[in-house]
């Protein structure tokens, strides 16, 4: 996969929707929407430098 390629990007779209589902639906503090924010983007960004160092290793 080519990093920010279009697959990328859908991909990412696709992990951001069901990561901030999953913690703003499941999470009853007051602060659910900052927290399934937060997750959701460190979901985005693992997935992003995963896919950088598997493209730079070969």
């Amino acid at each position: 996969m080519k990093l920010l390629g279009r697959n990328h990007i859908i991909i990412s779209i696709i992990t951001f929707a069901i990561l901030f589902l999953m913690n703003y639906l499941g999470n009853e503090e007051a602060d659910k929407l900052q927290r399934a924010l937060m997750t959701a983007l460190a979901g985005v960004i693992g997935l992003t430098r995963f896919v950088y160092f598997k493209q730079r290793k070969g």
